[in-house]
């Protein structure tokens, strides 16, 4: 059966079993938009390319599957590169098609135009741009097979107008062989039976752990492990999630703004057993100075970050969940640990995370009322800066894919519409963002997508005036000198959210935070909660720029 390029690519869709798509239409896209019209493919139009892009990145982390996003040629497509970006850096499964002028035009500077492809060949990991319909239906399921295996990924497709209303044959493939592609799951049995000798060996073992845990669903081989050894985990930001937190083993967060214990435990650790996670600056701190007495073992699934930033004593390049499993099963005897988790103990009995409890409103203290009306239940999504590392902080995470953030890249207003594709993919799930005043109002518009598409995302806003964490660091560095850092002209939050057809509510008081939230979950649409905080509140512990992870400001051992 013939079909033109449009419709290949919509029933292409719907045999990879999309069930939803984020983006906004322009006039290259006409003839996709009109198939999608017809298509039983839900079809969510958000308010600007960057925030289609931060949903269906958001709807892949909570969900597991690929997210899709679309967006027309020129300043549509380059409107998602900061999403893709972001999705890069974080290792999230998308697959984002853009519109592309008359293959006839490219390379001449026809209106709309952009070298999509170029642009974003450093932040996708592949893309393409289709040239003849008969690649287009190898193509898309390449595109969804690079996306979702190995270390998943973005991968674009640009496909341009006239290729979108040629016609072919159509037969989607069956199966995917790309020779230069072939991803490693099972670890070398050599490499796991010497990490399982130096683990039964070892005094003060850590297991430090990252977003592989949760990508690869190893969080249950993880328990196994760690309670079978009686190994403490520490996870990055983005493995939150991973390892419950009500476990005596847990140590939290590590890092610039871990926990102290956490943070002491890897300085002073004699092995690091690191899964699905790649050492990067906000988790070693001062690079020669981490783990001084530390061997490393390295498990991941990408053969690129081991030894890439620490150097590692056994590498093993695989699935987390595969060897984990393994792993348990190779290890004859369990370590000698209890003087190791006594230590672990007094510090944590010592340093605990804190801040300071009075009749102030604090933002710790909001995020602390959110876990308690949502009995822990919720999925948070947040935005970047000090919001961000109170929801980490504060929010105690036990299950994984219920922590959505910005890792790697830090992208200001991906929480929100993130929020929004996370919704849609557990529409019965109760779904906050987590947000400052200054990143909310990057993708404020999306409001309009939650209100028109019903969907009853929080958005708990830590209203403190300021860039929060941008100032943080000119007072504690820069002598208070708050370089434009003070969000004077701030909206009205309330009344911006009404204006767009939701419920806003402000929150001056600390005893008012409980009522509101509560009141805030039984509206089935969209609210704003505008949480008046004190302005000049700081993330502790934090670490200073160029120190190692033990030398922390506030709450030291």
């Amino acid at each position: 059966m013939k079909m033109t390029g449009a419709k290949i690519l919509i029933e292409s869709l719907r045999k990879e079993k999309v069930e939803v798509m984020f983006g906004y239409p322009g006039g290259v896209l006409l003839p996709l938009f009109d198939v999608l019209y017809d298509s039983p493919i839900k079809f969510i139009l958000t308010r600007h390319e960057q925030g289609a892009a931060h949903a269906a990145d958001g709807y892949a982390r909570a969900t597991g599957k690929v997210g899709v996003c679309i967006a027309t040629s020129g300043p549509g497509a380059t409107n998602l590169v900061t999403g893709i970006a972001t999705a890069y850096m974080d290792s999230v499964p998308m697959v984002a098609i853009t519109g592309q002028v008359k293959t006839h035009l490219i390379g001449n500077d026809a209106f709309q135009e952009a070298d999509v492809t170029g642009i974003t060949r450093p932040i996708t990991k592949h893309n393409y741009l289709v040239k003849d319909v008969k690649d287009l239906a190898k193509i898309i399921k390449e595109a969804f097979h690079i996306a979702a295996t190995g270390r998943p990924g973005p991968v674009l497709i640009d496909l341009p107008v006239d290729v979108q209303m040629q016609e072919t044959k159509y037969q989607y493939p069956k199966e995917v062989s790309i020779r230069s592609y072939k991803p490693t799951y099972r670890g070398h049995p050599g490499q796991i039976k010497r990490a399982a000798k130096l683990i039964e060996t070892s005094k003060r073992p850590v297991l430090y752990t990252g977003g592989g845990i949760i990508i690869s669903g190893a969080h249950k081989e993880l328990k196994i492990l760690a309670e079978k050894c009686k190994i403490p985990v520490t996870t990055t930001l983005l493995g939150l999630g991973g390892f419950p937190e009500t476990n005596k083993l847990s140590l939290g967060m590590l890092g610039m703004h871990g926990t102290v214990y956490a943070n002491h435990s890897i300085m002073e650790s004699d092995l690091i057993i690191a899964v699905g996670a790649r050492f990067d600056d906000r988790v070693t701190g001062r690079i020669d100075a981490f783990a001084p007495e530390a061997k490393v073992i390295h498990i991941d699934i990408d053969p690129t970050s081991l030894s890439k930033n620490i150097r590692v004593d056994i590498p093993i390049v695989g699935d987390a969940r595969m060897i984990l499993s393994e792993l348990v099963q190779r290890i004859r005897k369990a370590p000698e640990t209890a003087a190791w988790l006594k230590r672990i103990g007094e510090w944590k009995k010592r340093s605990p995370l804190f801040y300071k409890r009075d009749n102030k409103l604090r933002p710790q203290y909001v995020v602390e009322m959110i876990h308690e009306v949502t009995k822990g239940k919720a999925i948070i999504a947040t935005e970047v800066g000090q919001n961000q590392m109170w929801a980490a902080q504060h929010y105690i995470y036990t299950t994984p894919r219920t922590f959505i953030s910005s890792g790697g890249l830090g992208t200001m207003g991906y929480g929100f519409p993130a929020a929004i594709g996370v919704q849609l993919g557990k529409p019965k799930a109760i779904v906050f963002d987590v947000a400052g005043d200054g990143s909310i109002q990057m993708n404020i518009q999306e409001l309009t997508t939650a209100v028109v598409n019903k969907l009853p995302v929080k958005i708990a806003i830590l209203n403190n005036g300021y860039l929060g964490m941008v100032r943080q660091w000119q007072e504690l560095f820069y002598k208070k000198r708050y370089a434009h850092t003070t969000l004077e002209g701030n909206p009205d939050f309330v009344k911006v959210a009404e204006a767009y057809g939701a419920v806003g509510i402000r929150v001056k008081k600390k005893a008012d935070v409980k009522s509101a939230l509560k009141k805030a979950l039984k509206i089935k649409g969209p609210v704003v909660l505008d949480f008046i905080v004190e302005g000049e509140e700081n993330v502790f512990p934090m670490v200073p720029a160029g120190e190692a992870i033990n030398r922390m400001i506030g709450g030291m051992a």
